[in-house]
């Protein structure tokens, strides 16, 4: 009967344990790395900013969408719009891997700057430098509190 007791509480514990920690992995902010695209239906001028590691960034469930990318890509139009290029259509590419990220940030790059299948393009493709911008993470306590 004690063997019966003992076993109960320790499956009992088991699967009392179990999803918290599980969910707990899914809550916790995570490093993934960034790079920021503008252009502007203005003229032919688009940004790259490079590839920048942001550290405790909030992503869905399935690691698919970056919590509140709206304002990391708002930083970016900022920057643009104290540089005296206002009106700019800023998005920002994310992944948890590196490798992957580079792979994407060439293959924009390329077409951007050769077009599609090596035709000639009119874009004039600008880099942002590390030291002239930098993301910064978003601390969401802030949002909340409405500040």
């Amino acid at each position: 009967m004690k063997l019966i007791k003992y076993l109960f509480i320790a499956v009992f514990l088991l699967t009392a344990v179990t999803p918290a920690t599980a969910k707990s992995k899914k809550n916790t902010p995570q490093r993934v790395y960034v790079f920021g695209f503008a252009a502007s239906f203005n003229d032919t001028i688009v940004h790259f900013t490079e590839i920048q590691p942001l550290d405790s960034v909030w992503l869905s469930s399935k690691n698919t969408i970056m919590r509140s990318r709206d304002l990391y890509s708002n930083q970016l139009r900022n920057y643009l719009t104290e540089q005296k290029m206002p009106h700019r259509t800023c998005i920002i590419f994310f992944d948890r891997k590196i490798g992957r990220l580079q792979k994407k940030f060439l293959k924009m790059k390329n077409l951007y700057a050769n077009g599609k299948k090596g035709q000639p393009t009119t874009n004039n493709v600008r880099m942002i430098a590390n030291s002239d911008f930098r993301f910064q993470t978003i601390d969401f306590d802030d949002i909340a509190d409405g500040q």
